[in-house]
């Protein structure tokens, strides 16, 4: 969770999967490109809706409505108002710009997931050896 009452809350990859299996209201958006998505991998379970994509790297401007439509017909096993809706991308930059926008969309229940699918990079500027989805060993699968 955050210190800043106007920031978007975060959750730990591991916390993440373990809301995902408690609630099958959670829904879980990549936010990445499509080929990051499909050809790096992507969470068991997510919808890959992204912010930015080829190819012109621009964003995407149906973005919210295709977050809204991936919401459609989820109910919160756990009585809450809304389903909880999670973002993933590469290390989080891409989700805390999508999450500011689905907030003002009037999207209440977002959290981003720290340290997205891959992590930051390490000294030898690697990813997935130092936080994220991956470097956790939860389920992920590649096309």
């Amino acid at each position: 969770m955050s210190d800043n009452a106007d920031a978007i809350d975060t959750i730990s990859p591991t916390d993440a999967w373990s809301l995902m299996q408690s609630d099958p209201g959670v829904t879980l958006i990549d936010v990445r490109s499509d080929m990051e998505f499909l050809m790096i991998g992507h969470p068991r379970g997510a919808v890959n809706v992204p912010w930015i994509d080829a190819p012109d790297w621009v964003v995407n401007e149906h973005f919210v409505a295709n977050v809204r439509k991936a919401l459609l017909g989820k109910v919160s096993a756990k009585g809450r108002s809304s389903s909880p809706l999670l973002l993933i991308c590469r290390s989080g930059n891409r989700s805390s710009d999508a999450a500011e926008v689905l907030r003002r969309e009037g999207l209440s229940d977002v959290r981003i997931i720290a340290s997205g699918f891959e992590g930051p990079l390490d000294d030898e500027h690697h990813r997935n050896t130092v936080a994220g989805w991956r470097f956790e060993g939860l389920p992920w699968e590649q096309c």
